[in-house]
C-alpha cells in the first residue's frame, strides 16, 4: 500500500468495467481481524457481476468489489479477539448473517433474509469483496488453517463447502453402493463428485458435461467414476415437449452408461443428483434420470423460470432440494483438505500407505494472474472453456 492509510481494491462500475481504486483502511472493531488477502479463486457468480452488472434478477446498486473465495494472513486482531492472532494463515467464511432470526438460531444461517455476503449485491449497501489488499473481518468467520495447508487450498475451501452443504442436504439418498449423477463438470460439480466418493462408501458417480474435456479431467482425475458427453442437438428444442423428450434422451444416455469393473452393469437410475449448472434442460434431465424416491440437489443458479416435467418427479416422489451456499460446513472443508495434504505427505515419505481422501484438488487451479492490473484478465480467462494452447480452464486464481 502506497500509503498506509489507504487500502487498493478492484472495483466494478459497470460491465467489465473494472478499476483499480483505493480507499480509507477500515477501523479495526473489537471482534474482527484485519487481514491481507493472499488468494482468490474466482466464481461464476462474480463472471456474471463483471459481465454483466448483474447476476440473474439480483442487480449492482453500487460500485462493487468481487471475490469471495480467499484465504489471507493476519495482520492486526481487535481486543476482544482470543482465537486469533497476527501472522495466522485463515480462509474467509465471508457471510455475515444476523445471528439472531428464527433461521440463524435453528443452525441455517445460509438462508438468513439479513446475510450480507462479501461480493453479492443482494443486499444493500453492498457487502464488499475480497479483491482488495486487505479487509476487515469478524473473527467468528475466519477459519484458521492448520500448518502445512497452503493458501490456495484455504481460498478453495469455500467452493468445497457448497459441495459439502450439497452432501448434507442428500444424505438420506446416499446410502453405501448407491449411485449418483452429477450434471455439470466445473468446479462445484467436480468437487461434489469428490465428497460423494470420500464418504460415501461404494458409491459410484457418473458425471455429465457438454464439454468432453472436462469430462475426461473428472473421470482421470478421480472426481467421478464414469462420464457422459452430452450431445448438443442438431435443433434447439422449441416446444415444451420438444425440451422433454431431449432430456428423456439425455437421461437414457447417463443410465446406460457402463460402471466401471461392473462388466455389462450400467448405471441405471440414479439414487441422488447434483444439478450445478442452472441450465433448465440439466433440471428437466434430472428428474427423468433420477430414480422413484431419490433426491435432486439444486445447486446451479441459472434462468430463475424453468419449465419441468413436474409429474414426473411428484408421481414417484423424486425429492426437488434447494442447496444455497453452506452452513456448518467450513470447519469440515478444512480438517478434509488438511486430511488430504497430511496423508498425501504421508505416501510420498513411505510412511503410510493410505492416499488422499480426496482427489488433488490443487489441479483444479489451472490458471493464475498476479496484481490488481492482472484481474480483468483474470476474468476473460476464467470465462472461458480453454486457453490459447488449448489447456482446459477450470479455476482461476487471483494472487495479491
Amino acid at each position: 500500500m502506497s500509503n498506509p492509510q489507504t487500502v487498493k481494491a478492484s472495483v466494478l462500475h459497470g460491465p467489465r468495467d473494472l478499476r483499480v481504486e483505493e480507499r480509507p483502511l477500515p477501523t479495526l472493531p473489537p471482534d474482527s481481524v484485519l487481514i491481507s488477502i493472499k488468494t482468490t479463486t474466482l466464481c461464476g457468480s462474480d463472471l456474471h457481476y463483471f459481465n454483466h452488472f448483474r447476476n440473474g434478477d439480483i442487480l449492482v446498486r453500487e460500485p462493487l468489489t468481487l471475490g469471495h473465495e480467499s484465504a489471507g494472513i493476519i495482520t492486526a486482531v481487535g481486543s476482544q479477539v482470543t482465537s486469533l492472532t497476527i501472522g495466522d494463515h485463515v480462509a474467509l467464511e465471508v457471510g455475515q448473517p444476523c445471528e439472531q432470526c428464527p433461521l440463524c438460531l435453528s443452525g441455517r444461517y445460509n438462508i438468513c433474509p439479513e446475510m450480507k455476503f462479501r461480493s453479492s449485491a443482494k443486499a444493500y449497501p453492498h457487502a464488499q469483496g475480497t479483491l482488495q489488499e486487505v479487509i476487515v473481518h469478524p473473527a467468528k468467520w475466519c477459519h484458521k488453517l492448520p500448518e502445512g495447508l497452503s493458501l490456495d487450498l484455504g481460498a478453495l475451501a469455500e467452493p468445497l463447502s457448497v459441495a459439502l452443504h450439497a452432501f448434507d442436504r442428500a444424505e438420506s439418498s446416499l446410502d453405501p453402493g448407491t449411485r449418483v449423477l452429477v450434471l455439470g463438470a466445473g468446479a462445484v460439480g467436480l468437487l461434489c463428485g469428490a465428497v460423494v466418493k470420500t464418504l460415501v462408501k461404494g458409491v459410484k458417480v457418473v458425471i455429465a458435461d457438454i464439454q468432453r474435456e472436462r469430462v475426461d479431467f473428472a473421470v482421470q482425475n478421480g472426481f467421478s467414476d464414469a462420464g457422459v458427453v452430452v450431445p448438443m442437438p442438431e435443433k434447439r428444442p422449441g416446444t415444451v415437449e420438444e425440451k422433454f423428450d431431449y432430456a428423456r434422451e439425455v437421461a437414457g444416455l447417463v443410465g446406460e452408461t457402463a460402471i466401471p469393473g461392473g462388466g455389462a452393469e450400467t448405471i441405471g437410475q440414479v439414487n441422488a443428483t447434483f444439478e450445478c449448472t442452472g441450465v433448465e434442460s440439466c433440471l428437466q434431465a434430472a428428474i427423468y434420470a433420477t430414480a422413484p424416491g431419490g433426491r435432486i440437489m439444486i445447486i446451479g443458479m441459472g434462468n430463475p423460470i424453468q419449465t419441468l416435467p413436474i409429474s414426473a418427479a411428484s408421481l414417484r416422489e423424486v425429492d426437488l432440494v434447494g442447496v444455497f451456499r453452506y452452513a456448518h460446513a467450513y470447519p469440515r472443508a478444512i480438517e478434509l483438505l488438511a486430511s488430504n495434504s497430511k496423508r498425501s505427505s504421508e505416501v510420498e515419505g513411505n510412511s503410510a500407505e493410505l492416499g488422499p481422501l480426496l482427489p488433488d484438488l490443487t489441479r483444479l487451479i489451472t490458471h493464475r494472474f498476479t496484481g490488481m492490473e492482472d484481474i480483468p484478465r483474470a476474468f476473460d480467462m476464467a470465462a472461458r472453456v480453454k486457453d490459447d494452447e488449448g489447456n482446459l480452464v477450470l479455476k482461476v486464481m487471483v494472487d495479491l
